[in-house]
């Protein structure tokens, strides 16, 4: 191709598509094939910061441009929309593997356009469709972003909320929570955001210390009392309020923190208790404990709608 004459300065993203289709045009060698692509220039660098440096340079002789590393078909869906300016919707899960991708693009050619419209494509389908993050799909955000990555976000607090509805963390979950520590902290950060009310989560210090003073025990005692709680709530056992944890705090103290069947059988008659309550009042308690972790979980299933415009 031989060279055209460039405008001296880039152009602005703003502009109109027509103003944009000029006849000075750049080829894009795209994944180990080098699939050829050859594009607007003016269009690609007003879209592109990084496409900016590379063809408004001091050298204004350079018109190609390798691309190695990235694949055909995630290029073709970032040529559509360079074109287009918009991002079809996903019709099926296997369509967010592109949205990624293009998102991704998004990050490293600095199209911040394309960096909001793959987000707000990929939230808006797990919102439609009712459905979280598979941790596949997390774990590639969290390989190819930072930890200020907006898609990562957005995985970390819908997972978050998966397992705060969720009466157990799914094994492959939690086999990869344990590798991965990072992504277990900004789970635990996610959580703290939402403010949740004090009164509805359990504090163990606080029953197991009022015990401890109540009947006197040792730190033997106080240590034993505080894992037979623990393990009761983390086995569902009881209900993890702090009412519950307290009545079976007193089972296990009048029978004996030794009488291991007696303890199993208060359990189960404190965790019987609690199921016959809970079904009871299940049409409007369960519905005022939803409404209450929609109130204060993060808007929707992602980042606050605010934060992408």
């Amino acid at each position: 191709m031989s060279p055209t004459a460039r405008s001296p300065s880039p152009p602005k993203g703003d502009r109109p598509l027509h103003e944009l289709l000029s006849h000075s045009l750049v080829d894009i060698y795209v994944g180990p094939e080098n699939t050829h692509w050859i594009l607007h220039e003016k269009l690609l660098c007003a879209r592109s910061r990084f496409f900016q440096r590379i063809f408004y340079s001091k050298d204004h002789s350079q018109q190609s441009y390798g691309l190695p590393d990235d694949e055909d078909d995630a290029f073709g869906a970032f040529v559509a929309w360079l074109y287009s300016g918009h991002i079809a919707p996903p019709r099926e899960e296997k369509d967010l593997t592109t949205l990624i991708d293009l998102y991704l693009m998004g990050e490293k050619w600095q199209a911040a356009q394309l960096v909001r419209d793959a987000l707000r494509a990929v939230r808006e389908w797990y919102a439609r469709t009712d459905t979280y993050p598979g941790l596949r799909r997390v774990q590639y955000v969290y390989a190819n972003t930072d930890e200020d990555s907006e898609m990562r976000r957005l995985m970390v607090s819908s997972v978050a909320r998966m397992m705060a509805l969720n009466e157990s963390i799914p094994p492959h979950w939690d086999k990869a929570l344990r590798k991965n520590g990072q992504l277990a902290v900004d789970l635990i950060k996610s959580i703290q955001s939402w403010r949740i009310d004090p009164d509805k989560v359990p504090d163990m210090r606080r029953v197991v210390e009022e015990k401890a003073d109540e009947y006197g025990l040792d730190g033997r005692k106080k240590k034993e009392l505080e894992d037979k709680l623990a393990g009761a709530v983390n086995a569902n056992v009881v209900p993890a309020d702090e009412g519950s944890v307290n009545k079976l705090a007193e089972g296990f103290l009048k029978n004996g923190l030794g009488g291991d069947n007696n303890n199993v059988q208060q359990a189960n008659d404190v965790k019987g208790r609690a199921k016959k309550r809970v079904d009871s009042v299940a049409g409007s308690e369960s519905e005022k404990v939803k409404q209450e972790l929609d109130e204060n979980l993060p808007n929707g299933i992602g980042l606050p709608t605010e934060a992408l415009d």
